[in-house]
């Protein structure tokens, strides 16, 4: 009880934030309809792109009954790139606060690398009949595994001790990562063509990988995992303010970072493991997230970190589906729009 008052009040008095300001969650009542302004548009543009690709296109009138059992073929879509704008949306956050660090996102632990040579392992010794052996709930739970074991594993290594380092653990994540990008890179040169273009297709994060029985496991999970972290925003909040301080707080600095890591990794493996590699989606989402809501406090951060994930996530499935009409890639103009949106916040603000 005493830990928990403490810590609420760091988060309403604040302490100093990352950019050195006051950081309780709102300043002034302005900041506060802000916020409020801000989350009543997300959620007004989430309810619009997704009646637009229920809607968008439909050969039957609207209403009808035949106009809804179209629509329910869509809605498994629809379902999709909300547990992904989900998981990518508050893992990015926490993962950010966790790490100390606005630029990195958890694909730096290597779990794309990991979902790329799991993949490509299987053509290679496979043949192109290989990727339907890395399909099916079996699979999809063993690859969230192996992501996990990964995870866990090392975590316990180099989070443990007198040293432990998130720093070392993020170096050590890049240069697994990089391992396995090279020799995924390795056999993938040895492919025959046709076997390359089968794999390609798997590559990209692309809504048309997941299958609607992925869902019924994916769901709980990355339900559990975002729930869990957004109970636990106070802690992040301390948690942001540095070691020294969050100690001071009464937070365990170690099994804390440790604990929102591992919940990280369970959110980005389904993800991963549901559509593929998608690098910039949380980067972005949690970029804008910062911007956009006015507040250190990830009680109210991790929701609009969610939203804005729908938003540029099923945003973009529109403009590829019914703009270009490129169907089930979308991680492409994810990075155009999501690298130049990121330029001109950087340039008007000078700063993250």
């Amino acid at each position: 009880m005493a830990e928990r008052t403490v810590l609420a009040r760091a988060a309403a008095t604040g302490a100093t934030g990352a950019e050195g300001r006051a950081s309780g969650p709102f300043p002034t009542v302005r900041a506060r309809r802000r916020y409020r302004l801000v989350v009543a548009a997300l959620v007004a543009v989430a309810a619009l792109i997704a009646l637009g690709l229920l809607a968008w296109d439909n050969p039957m009138p609207l209403g009808s009954d035949g106009f809804w059992r179209v629509a329910e073929l869509r809605i498994t879509s629809l379902v999709v790139m909300a547990v992904v704008a989900v998981a990518q949306g508050v893992a990015t956050v926490a993962f950010q606060t966790a790490a100390g660090n606005r630029i990195i996102t958890p694909s730096i632990l290597g779990f794309e690398a990991l979902y790329v040579a799991v993949q490509t392992s299987a053509v290679y010794f496979l043949g192109a009949a290989g990727i339907s052996a890395v399909q099916g709930v079996p699979q999809f739970l063993l690859q969230v595994a192996l992501m996990m074991g990964l995870a866990t594993a090392l975590f316990g290594w180099l989070l443990r001790g007198r040293r432990g380092s998130v720093h070392v653990m993020l170096l050590v994540g890049i240069v697994i990562g990089g391992g396995l990008g090279s020799v995924s890179a390795f056999m993938q040169r040895l492919l025959t063509p046709s076997e390359f273009d089968v794999l390609s297709a798997r590559l990209f994060g692309s809504v048309a990988n997941a299958d609607a029985s992925y869902l019924p496991f994916a769901i709980p999970l990355v339900g559990l995992g975002a729930v869990v972290l957004w109970l636990r925003s106070r802690r992040l909040d301390a948690l942001a303010l540095g070691r020294d301080v969050a100690t001071g707080l009464g937070v365990d600095h170690r099994r804390e970072t440790m604990l929102v890591l591992l919940l990280v990794s369970l959110l980005i493996a389904v993800s991963t493991a549901l559509v593929g590699p998608m690098v910039f989606l949380g980067f972005l989402v949690a970029t804008l997230a910062y911007q956009l809501s006015g507040t250190y406090d990830h009680r109210r951060i991790l929701p609009v970190a969610a939203l804005l994930g729908f938003v540029v996530l099923g945003g973009a499935y529109f403009v590829m589906r019914h703009v270009f009409y490129a169907e089930g890639v979308v991680s492409i103009i994810i990075e155009l729009v999501g690298g130049t949106v990121f330029l001109l916040v950087l340039l008007r603000k000078g700063r993250l």
